[in-house]
C-alpha cells in the first residue's frame, strides 16, 4: 500500500513540475517582440546615407542602411533601447526607442557632417596700414590679426580696390597674417579687405580699410637696371647732391618683362621705351609712374644691329616718334597711327641711333655695318638730305647721340682706340661735344679713369652738364651713371657718380 502511495506522489510531483515549466514558457512568450525600422539621411540635403551602422543598446543588434538609407531590425524584444547610428565623416547620432510587442518603431536619423560643430576663424582685424592713413609708399606690408578656435589651418585673401577705376588686385593663398604688396600707384586712395577661410566654414570678411599712397615725386632721372632673372627693368629716381643720396627710387616696369631705353617727353608727359613682345622689339609708352602702358609699334618692329644699342627719339611736342628698322627710319604717331618711312640709307648700312632736333628741322643718325663698325654720324634734313657729317671713316665703335635744344651742339661717344673685335668690346671710349658752329669736336672725357669707357651721353636739362655711363673696358664689370660739367675750354671737367649698377640714363 505504501509503495502505491509513493508511486502516486511521484506521478503527482512530475505533473506539477511539468505544469510549472509550461507556465514559465507561457510567461516568456507574453514579453513579445517588435521591429525597429528607420532611415538615415543628410541633415542639410536629406539625401540618403548608405552603409551607416545602426546599433541597439543593450541588445547589441547591428545592421547597415541600404542604398536609400533604410534599415530594419527584426525580432527585437519588447523594451526600452538606445538606437545609435555611426558613419565615417559624420557626427555619431542616437535616439531612444521603445519596442512593443508586434509593433513597428520607426526612427529617422538626420546626420550632420563631422565638421558641423567646427567654428569659423575669428574676423580679421586690420592693423597696418591704419585706416585712413595717407602718404604711403608704393610698397606696403599689410598686417592683420585672426585666429581659429579649433586650431584649423587658415588661408587668407586680400582684395585691393581703388578710387580711379574698377581694377581689383587679388592676392590669395596667404598662410601668414602679413603680406607685402608692391607696384602700387602714386596718389591713389585704396580700399583693402581680408578674408579668412578654414576650408570648412564660410569665409569670414574683415571690415574695409582705406589708405592713400604718396603723391608722385616727379623724378628727374630715368635709367635701367638688371633684374634677378636678367631682364632689363626701368627705374626712376631723384639724386640729392647735398647729401649724396638717392631719393624716391621707383621701379616702373615689371621684372618678368624685358624693358629698356627710357626716353621721357615733357610735352606729352609720357615715357617711351623698348620692350620685347613675342620675340620682337616694339616701342611702348607709359605714364611717369609706370601706369597706362601702351604699345605704339606693331606692323614694323624696332630692329637692327644690336637692340641694346638701338635708340629712338620723340618729336619736341610729343605727338610722334622716330625709330629704325635696319636701314630704314620711320615716323609714327604716339597712338600707333600714321606710320611713314622717313629715310633709307643709300648703302644699306643699319641705322642704330637717331635724335630729332627740338625745332624738328634735322635728325642726327648713327649708322654702322652688320658688325657694328664702319660707323658714321651725320645729320639729315626732313627731306632726307645730308646736312653735316660729324664722324666717318673711322675704325672704332661710337654712339650716344643727343642734339642740344638750340641745335648748336651734338654729344656722342667714340672709342678712340679704334679697336675692333667679334665681341664688339670697346677699350677707350670718350665723350665728345660737336659744335655745328665751328664744325669741331671737343673731348670732354679728360678726367676719365684709364681702362674705362664713357658711354651713352645725354645733355642735362640745362645743357651745362652731361649724364653718361662709365664702366671698365673689360665688358663685364659694374656700370654706373655719372654726370659732369661741359667745359669746352678747360681740362677740368668735374665728375659725380649718381647711380651704381645702372645704365641707359635719361635726365629731364
Amino acid at each position: 500500500m505504501k509503495n502505491n502511495m509513493k508511486r502516486v506522489f511521484t506521478i503527482f510531483s512530475i505533473a506539477v513540475l511539468s505544469l510549472c515549466i509550461s507556465c514559465n514558457e507561457d510567461t516568456i512568450d507574453l514579453l513579445g517582440v517588435g521591429t525597429v525600422t528607420g532611415r538615415v539621411v543628410e541633415a542639410e540635403t536629406f539625401e540618403p546615407i548608405e552603409n551607416a551602422k545602426i546599433s541597439l543598446n543593450p541588445s547589441n543588434n547591428t545592421v547597415f542602411s541600404d542604398e536609400k538609407g533604410y534599415f530594419i531590425i527584426n525580432e527585437v524584444e519588447a523594451g526600452d533601447y538606445s538606437v545609435t547610428v555611426t558613419k565615417e565623416s559624420y557626427l555619431t547620432n542616437f535616439k531612444p526607442a521603445t519596442v512593443s510587442t508586434d509593433l513597428v518603431v520607426n526612427v529617422i536619423f538626420e546626420m550632420e557632417d563631422h565638421n558641423a560643430l567646427n567654428k569659423p576663424p575669428s574676423t580679421p582685424v586690420l592693423i597696418t596700414p591704419e585706416d585712413g592713413v595717407e602718404d604711403q609708399d608704393l610698397s606696403i606690408e599689410f598686417i592683420w590679426s585672426s585666429s581659429d578656435p579649433d586650431d584649423d589651418s587658415v588661408i587668407y585673401k586680400i582684395e585691393l580696390k581703388n578710387d580711379l577705376n574698377n581694377d581689383i588686385l587679388k592676392f590669395e593663398s596667404i598662410v601668414d597674417t602679413t603680406f607685402v604688396v608692391s607696384d602700387l600707384k602714386y596718389g591713389v586712395k585704396y580700399f583693402w579687405q581680408v578674408a579668412a577661410n578654414d576650408d570648412i566654414n564660410e569665409e569670414v570678411l574683415s571690415k574695409v580699410g582705406t589708405f592713400k599712397t604718396k603723391v608722385n615725386p616727379e623724378n628727374r632721372y630715368l635709367y635701367v637696371e638688371k633684374s634677378d632673372n636678367d631682364n632689363n627693368i626701368i627705374v626712376s629716381a631723384n639724386f640729392n647732391e647735398g647729401d649724396g643720396i638717392i631719393e624716391n627710387e621707383v621701379q616702373l616696369t615689371k621684372e618678368d618683362q624685358n624693358s629698356w631705353r627710357p626716353r621721357k617727353n615733357k610735352a606729352s608727359n609720357l615715357v617711351a621705351f623698348l620692350r620685347t613682345v613675342n620675340n620682337e622689339t616694339h616701342l611702348f609708352t607709359m605714364s611717369p609712374d609706370g601706369s597706362n602702358v601702351f604699345q605704339v609699334t606693331d606692323a614694323i618692329p624696332v630692329n637692327g644691329y644690336d637692340l641694346n644699342e638701338i635708340d629712338f627719339s620723340w618729336s619736341s611736342n610729343g605727338d610722334r616718334l622716330i625709330y629704325s628698322h635696319y636701314d630704314k627710319l620711320y615716323v609714327i604717331n604716339k597712338d600707333g597711327s600714321g606710320l611713314e618711312l622717313l629715310y633709307k640709307t643709300s648703302e644699306g648700312s643699319f641705322i642704330t641711333e637717331c635724335d630729332w632736333s627740338n625745332d624738328e628741322s634735322m635728325i642726327a643718325l648713327k649708322t654702322n655695318d652688320i658688325d657694328g663698325y664702319n660707323v658714321s654720324i651725320y645729320t639729315i634734313s626732313m627731306s632726307g638730305n645730308i646736312l653735316n657729317t660729324i664722324l666717318s671713316g673711322v675704325e672704332g665703335a661710337a654712339g650716344g647721340l643727343d642734339i642740344s635744344i638750340d641745335n648748336k651742339l651734338l654729344v656722342y661717344s667714340y672709342d678712340t682706340s679704334e679697336y675692333k673685335s667679334t665681341d664688339r668690346r670697346q677699350l677707350n671710349t670718350h665723350i665728345f661735344v660737336y659744335s655745328f658752329m665751328t664744325l669741331t669736336a671737343t673731348d670732354i672725357s679728360v678726367e676719365k679713369e684709364v681702362g674705362t669707357n664713357d658711354l651713352d651721353p645725354r645733355f642735362s636739362p640745362n645743357e651745362a652738364e652731361v649724364i653718361f655711363v662709365n664702366t671698365s673696358n673689360d665688358g663685364v664689370s659694374t656700370k654706373s651713371i655719372y654726370k659732369m660739367d661741359i667745359v669746352l675750354d678747360n681740362a677740368n671737367n668735374t665728375r659725380l657718380q649718381l647711380f651704381e649698377n645702372a645704365f641707359m640714363p635719361d635726365w629731364e
